[in-house]
């Protein structure tokens, strides 16, 4: 059992008092993410620097906005929405959105930075968390709020796709990650959350759950050499789909079926070549149509236990360059040079268990310094509620350099 510090009583109680993490939790699997977007006022150009010699975690454009976990609820923060420079999985140059937020608490010196991957949202710009927090409507706000009770600043990555042009592309591995680390960068570039203590000193956690545990398993894997310069004291993840061929079998006739269209949709915005559309039927152009115009919670419940036959000519995960792609994002094909507290539910009806047990075993044998905790009859929705205060407590001794407990022997 981890020691509870005075910010994570606080931390309980937030949660305790916090009576939708219910619908939070629901939400992360059907994500209820659905506010229109909103074009934040009066955004601040980057400093001239950064014009002029621009470099991944750079900022575009920022503007003040507000976070709420639910709609109304007010909290003792200031945040910032912001587009900065990332990283495509083909190497090149993107923009992608996101918010900061820092506890609104007086403190200047350094702060940690939890750079934070959501999950699941959908593929609409007005799914992006960024559009949900002034409104109270983003899911995992909840779970955030915990984090900034603690003192805590918050980047949170729209993902590239979300709230910028183009499609989402949703569970590329590689573009993810880039995205989750540059967000950290831009936070330490970002002057307002520099004068509430959020710079190149902070020490950074990384943390994420389903499409945020892939994002944040990358951003761990990417670590040492996209961003070196980032003080990474440690990377929670949980309900990982490390293996996405092993996650789209699973999934195929089952209640996360439409969460395969999606992917192939953002397998297919990264690689173009894939041409995912030769391979759609009528029924599967219309629900691709349908999919890019709403987000997870509906989308999610038109998908459901549709089969990959029920949509295409041909099964495009059959087709070796698709295959190929797939296995890019692949996780544990690299050692995290930073611990990790890695967790799973039982029951897991989205990502299978076996899938985050294997993705243990292989950053074990890699030499990661892992902490593996398996939730007990835990599904998807419980693993996310059940692992987040643990995850955050683990964190929490990161960052105050406690030595760390890993049980990969």
């Amino acid at each position: 059992m981890v020691p509870h510090t005075p910010h994570d009583r606080r931390a309980n109680r937030a949660l305790r008092t916090t009576a939708a993490t219910a619908a939070t939790a629901l939400a992360l699997s059907l994500g209820l993410t659905n506010a229109a977007a909103t074009t934040p006022a009066a955004p601040q150009p980057a400093p001239a620097a950064a014009q002029t010699a621009p470099r991944p975690g750079d900022i575009v454009k920022s503007s003040p906005t507000s976070f709420h976990p639910l709609p109304g609820q007010p909290t003792r923060t200031r945040a910032w929405h912001m587009e900065y420079r990332s990283t495509s999985a083909q190497g090149t140059p993107n923009v992608v959105s996101g918010t900061v937020i820092v506890p609104d608490d007086g403190r200047t010196g350094p702060r940690p930075l939890v750079t934070y991957a959501v999950g699941t949202v959908g593929l609409a710009d007005m799914c992006a968390p960024s559009a949900g927090f002034p409104k109270g409507t983003t899911v995992e706000a909840n779970l955030i709020q915990q984090l900034t009770a603690r003192g805590w600043a918050v980047a949170v990555t729209d993902y590239e796709g979300l709230g910028t042009p183009g499609d989402h592309t949703y569970t590329v591995g590689r573009a993810e990650g880039q995205a989750v680390l540059d967000a950290a960068r831009a936070a330490q570039r970002l002057p307002g959350a520099v004068q509430a203590g959020v710079t190149a000193d902070s020490p950074v956690g990384i943390m994420g759950y389903s499409q945020g545990g892939q994002a944040s398993g990358w951003a761990a894997e990417l670590h040492g050499t996209y961003a070196p310069e980032l003080k990474v004291k440690g990377t929670a993840t949980g309900g990982v789909p490390a293996d996405l061929l092993k996650v789209a079998d699973f999934n195929n006739g089952n209640v996360g079926a439409g969460l395969i269209l999606m992917a192939a949709v953002g397998q297919d915005a990264a690689f173009p070549e894939l041409d995912l559309a030769k391979y759609l039927n009528a029924k599967g152009r219309h629900y691709v149509d349908f999919m890019k115009n709403n987000c997870v919670a509906i989308d999610g419940i038109a998908g459901a236990f549709k089969k990959i036959s029920d949509v295409t000519v041909r099964n495009p995960l059959y087709e070796a360059d698709w295959q190929r792609r797939l296995r890019e994002s692949d996780l544990g094909t690299r050692r995290p040079d930073a611990p990790v507290f890695l967790y799973h539910g039982t029951l897991d009806e989205l990502i299978p268990y076996g899938v985050g047990r294997q993705l243990r075993a292989d950053w074990c044998a890699r030499g990661a310094d892992v902490r593996w905790s398996t939730i007990p009859l835990g599904e998807h929705v419980i693993g996310a509620v059940a692992g987040a205060v643990p995850a955050a407590n683990w964190l929490a001794d990161r960052f105050a350099g406690k030595a760390t407990n890993g049980n990969c022997g």
